[in-house]
């Protein structure tokens, strides 16, 4: 398998032959732990398909899988991802089987819900700092403006 950094919103899984490779097109391009993110969904949706292609006899020699995300305005995270699958030697009747069996990927799956993360200090007492979001409230548009800094303390406006 090889990822191939596309662009520094995006990125390429394409099978090959050999242990897994990460190309870029220019020695400038960094992995960056956002393409690790589409690196995990990618691969991830690769392996389904792959297997899903095994039970049925149907090679995945020409299947690409192209993993690109989206960021929050004024926000360093990710706010969408959108997978592109591209399997020339598939049949278009096996094509909607195709799409359900690649939604079943753990990665998929955990991206679309709500997870709980803990950052713990390794040594001695660190203070427990919570925060869970609440999908549903994201959607209806009921979330705080800002999130708070790093050290849980509130943001301050920025000066325009």
């Amino acid at each position: 398998m090889r990822i191939l950094l596309t662009g520094e919103e995006s990125l390429r899984i394409e099978p090959t032959p050999g242990p897994l490779t990460i190309e870029a097109p220019t020695p400038d391009r960094s992995y960056s732990p956002f393409h690790m993110l589409g690196s995990a969904l990618g691969a991830c949706t690769f392996s389904v398909l792959q297997s899903w292609a095994s039970n049925k006899n149907i090679g995945v020699d020409d299947l690409t899988v192209d993993i690109s995300w989206k960021f929050m305005e004024g926000q360093h995270r990710v706010e969408s991802m959108r997978v592109k699958l591209d399997w020339d030697s598939l049949s278009s009747e096996l094509w909607p089987r195709a799409i359900r069996a690649a939604q079943l990927c753990g990665v998929h799956q955990t991206l679309t819900r709500q997870i709980d993360i803990t950052v713990d200090a390794v040594r001695g007492e660190s203070p427990a700092i919570e925060k869970v979001v609440d999908l549903a409230a994201r959607g209806a548009g009921r979330l705080p403006a800002a999130s708070p800094q790093a050290d849980g303390q509130p943001r301050t406006p920025s000066a325009p």
